[in-house]
């Protein structure tokens, strides 16, 4: 289930959204100001944050800054109408959007899913295997494995197409491209590479082999 924050220091507001996004199937935590805000945000992990700027106490503008020195979190801006330069400095700052108020909350909703779908997209999970594709990071049962370009490459595309088999042939062609003439048998080299680095000193099965065709990730 995907954690959502809401900063938004208008209660009947963020109790509406609240219930609008648990009907959608989502866990929410909620804040009424900038601190407490903080405060949530960094003890647990979120999935996105809705961020009112106009907050008493540290500014939504503050509380972003503040994010984004430690998470790529994502972050929707709720704004006022009239507040252009509030909304520019947010985008610049790294908001991923804004939504103007007043707002239909089905366009919020909108919103929300698309982001989510991206960031489904650059953050893969497999049990306690995490790989983030925009820091180039992998990390197993929470610590940080070290693993080569092509390495990581694997096993981002056996993540992405997570339930699905994929051929020798098509990870060569993935990672190492169309013009590739080396021998098929280059991929098991590299996946007895992954095997040692994230299942062996954790005693977890990830990557499973398709006798005669190729490799899976799966339940």
């Amino acid at each position: 289930m995907e954690k959502i924050l809401i900063i938004e220091d208008e209660e009947k507001l963020a109790r509406f959204i609240e219930l609008e996004l648990v009907h959608e199937g989502y866990e929410v935590f909620k804040a009424s100001d900038g601190k407490d805000g903080l405060s949530l945000f960094k003890a647990r992990p979120f999935d996105l944050v809705l961020l009112d700027i106009m907050l008493p106490g540290i500014s939504g503008i503050e509380v972003l800054r503040r994010i984004r020195q430690e998470s790529d979190t994502p972050v929707i801006l709720l704004t006022a109408r009239d507040s252009v330069h509030d909304k520019v400095t947010g985008l610049d700052l790294g908001a991923d959007d804004y939504v103007t108020k007043p707002f239909a909350i089905e366009e919020l909703l909108a919103r929300i899913r698309a982001i989510l779908r991206k960031q489904k997209k650059n953050v893969l999970r497999f049990k306690d295997l995490v790989l983030d594709f925009n820091k180039r990071e992998v990390y197993q049962k929470g610590d940080l494995i070290d693993l080569t370009k092509t390495e990581f490459e694997i096993l981002y595309h056996l993540l992405l197409n997570k339930g699905m088999v994929l051929t020798r042939e098509q990870l060569l062609q993935k990672v190492w491209g169309y013009d590739y003439l080396g021998e098929t048998n280059t991929v098991d080299v590299y996946i007895r590479y992954l095997r040692a680095k994230i299942e062996e000193p954790y005693n977890e099965k990830v990557i499973q082999t398709v006798r005669g065709v190729g490799y899976i990730i799966k339940e």
